[in-house]
């Protein structure tokens, strides 16, 4: 199953890089691994650690950003980890496509901004680090077996403490132990949202949208403040 797009920041200015890292964290479909000041830094764990996307700024001490991205790409060639750059200058955004660039980000960007080059690097075809990772099922421990369910299935999860409720299309319920974080891991980011703390919903799953509610069957869900940007941004086109 298509896990969370693994994360690093590249950038040598502390202020960018906070606010980056945070945009990563706010963004449910991406995993920060680490931030590093310069490429050199950041060299070993791209290659050992599966890392999927790098925020990448263009002025770096050493080897500036671009450099090195040519770098990834001539060594993994379509299979280098998707790039976003950052920049405080539109200089070197025509450079971009030589690498297969998601985006290129002029310095100060919003989290709007932000997401919609991160939502298309998450739909961007698949990364040597993904290439095996997509399965159409997942496993959930109820009592004491694990229970095989079809990822099509699943309209959508409840949390109560330690115990997810997961409901289906065929009416079924099952109660399994798990977490929320645990099924945002292991469910694919690109077709689940969490939108309530104790909520996770399929999207293709969603009948209706009134308000800050959705329905899905005869559930009417909220969606709270904590996910509305999010929920917003990725039905911008409709709402």
């Amino acid at each position: 199953m298509k896990s969370k797009l693994n994360c690093i920041v590249i950038d040598d200015d502390p202020e960018v890089s906070n606010y980056v890292s945070e945009f990563v964290r706010e963004t449910s479909f991406l995993h920060l691994v680490s931030v590093h000041n310069s490429p050199a830094e950041a060299i070993d764990i791209i290659g050992s650690s599966g890392i999927d996307l790098i925020i990448l700024d263009i002025n770096l001490p050493g080897i500036d950003g671009m450099s090195f991205a040519k770098t990834l790409y001539d060594q993994y060639g379509k299979d280098m980890p998707r790039i976003i750059f950052i920049s405080g200058s539109g200089d070197h955004a025509s450079e971009g496509y030589k690498v297969d660039a998601i985006d290129y980000l002029l310095k100060p960007f919003t989290y709007e901004d932000f997401y919609k080059a991160a939502f298309k690097a998450k739909n961007y075809p698949l990364t040597l680090a993904q290439k095996n990772e997509t399965e159409e099922y997942i496993f959930l421990k109820v009592e004491h077996e694990l229970i095989r369910i079809a990822i099509n299935e699943i309209l959508y999860g409840e949390s109560q403490k330690d115990y997810i409720k997961v409901f289906t299309k065929s009416g079924k319920m099952i109660t399994a132990l798990s977490t929320m974080k645990t099924m945002e891991r292991i469910l694919p980011p690109d077709r689940f949202m969490r939108i309530h703390r104790s909520f996770i919903v399929a999207l293709d799953k969603i009948d209706a949208i009134q308000h800050n509610t959705v329905k899905i069957g005869k559930a009417v869900i909220p969606v709270t403040d904590q996910y509305r940007q999010q929920f917003k941004l990725h039905f911008k086109a409709w709402l």
